[in-house]
């Protein structure tokens, strides 16, 4: 099957429905699937359930399609630099499903692992916990949290070939990789696109078996708060 396609808009041609569940990769403003992003909103899709570590700047990423209100429900774990977010949900506009990062990390590993649910110590006795099953193990409580999939995953990665194979750098590693393999159907855009076999073997991080189409793009790469120092 042909994984290329030509643009961000081509490659998510067919893929999107209102109410549809989709993943965003990226920690902050980095490693996130810039022009996935814009070709979603791009395509009117409403009523979206986004899961991702962020909800981007006001005019930026995710932040594009709260702008758009497309978004009805966000899972996440950090929220704090958009205020176009705080004003939807303080407003009763917008569903947030608050997770303790590490938990929103291993939900969605354990969803592209087939693993529909995990303990974990983290959120016990807080707001997180309430209305979740509790579990004591050695003497310690636990609470369940569920895997999670996606009707989409949107990833970024530094390289990949043809194939879908895709290596990322440093931060970028953070929730895409896992992400990648919790989509049901998965797009990654990539800063360089190869031909098949030029890429070493040892250091790939997402098989191409989990990734459905591919795009080379081009990226602003923005940066949240820059802080500069006099040397």
């Amino acid at each position: 099957m042909k994984k290329v396609f030509p643009t961000a808009v081509a490659a998510l041609e067919g893929l999107t429905f209102d109410g549809m569940t989709v993943m965003a990769g990226g920690f902050g403003l980095c490693g996130i699937p810039e022009n996935l992003i814009v070709a979603l909103r791009d395509t009117g899709v409403q009523n979206v359930t986004a899961i991702s570590n962020n909800a981007g700047v006001d005019d930026f990423g995710l932040g594009l399609m709260l702008q758009t209100r497309q978004i009805k429900k966000m899972v996440s774990s950090y929220v704090g630099e958009n205020a176009t977010f705080a004003e939807q949900y303080l407003n009763g506009e917008l569903e947030l499903e608050f997770n303790p990062q590490g938990t929103l990390a291993e939900r969605c590993r354990a969803g592209g692992a087939g693993i529909p649910g995990f303990y974990t110590k983290t959120g016990v006795g807080t707001l997180v916990a309430e209305g979740k099953e509790h579990k004591e193990f050695n003497g310690e409580t636990y609470i369940m949290e569920t895997g999670l999939v996606a009707d989409l995953s949107i990833v970024k990665a530094w390289k990949g070939d043809k194939e879908g194979n895709l290596i990322y750098r440093k931060t970028a590693r953070n929730f895409n990789p896992m992400m990648a393999t919790a989509g049901k159907v998965t797009v990654a855009e990539v800063e360089e696109l190869v031909e098949v076999g030029e890429l070493d073997p040892d250091q790939i991080h997402t098989p191409g078996i989990y990734v459905d189409r591919i795009v080379e793009g081009t990226f602003e790469k923005r940066i949240e708060k820059r802080t500069i120092r006099e040397a």
